[in-house]
């Protein structure tokens, strides 16, 4: 399958498991990928597939030029769902932002050297 742009679907996700553990394959579909970082977690006591996580998650899309991409900061909750929550503790907060600005980062250097761009989705023009 091509993208748009021209990539095949195939050898993006296979970059994309290249960035590190943070692409769920399972829910990308189409032109849309999904990534997401247990960054921080909540309480390390329940068992690990009851823990809840401070982290983030993003949706990138394709389009011709390249992708857009939206992220959001929360907790990703015992039933294995995000939800926007606000984040209280100043240093959880600045150990995802950083870990998230590095994701970025690494998305775009990628994409670059494949000559598409990576911008956030509200700055995409909707003429």
């Amino acid at each position: 399958m091509l993208l748009p742009n021209g990539h095949s679907r195939s050898r993006l996700m296979k970059a994309f498991v290249g960035l590190g553990p943070y692409i769920r394959e399972s829910q990308c579909k189409g032109n849309c990928y999904f990534f997401d970082c247990l960054a921080v977690c909540v309480n390390s006591k329940p068992a690990p597939d009851k823990r809840e996580f401070w982290g983030w998650w993003m949706d990138i899309e394709a389009d011709e030029a390249g992708f857009t991409y939206q992220t959001q900061i929360g907790m990703y909750n015992k039933a294995g769902d995000w939800q926007v929550k606000a984040i209280k503790q100043a240093e959880i907060k600045q150990e995802i932002d950083t870990n998230l600005t590095e994701f970025l980062q690494k998305m775009e250097k990628y994409l670059a050297t494949i000559e598409l761009t990576f911008r956030p989705a509200d700055a995409v023009s909707t003429k």
